[in-house]
């Protein structure tokens, strides 16, 4: 969490890369050396990538980092920290 109590969410665009390039999960798992459950949760947000592994989906994409994943910063913190 920031100290200005925001709460910086990562997101990410790997299921419309990966649907564009008529990749599944399973495909897209395979060429970067993940299970399709580890997809699916990157795509849902529920796992945050490692950098080595967001360079790996980058390229299985044929995109950058930058245009597969952003930070959010729009929520505040509802704990008022």
């Amino acid at each position: 969490m920031s100290p200005a109590g925001n709460e910086r969410t990562l997101r990410n665009r790997v299921r419309e890369q990966r649907s564009e390039r008529g990749l599944t999960q399973e495909q897209l798992g395979q060429t970067v050396g993940l299970t399709r459950q580890s997809i699916i949760a990157i795509e849902q947000g529920r796992f945050t990538p490692s950098v080595h592994t967001a360079l790996m989906l980058a390229s299985a994409l044929d995109s950058s980092v930058d245009g597969l994943f952003w930070i959010d910063a729009g929520k505040v913190n509802q704990e008022g920290k």
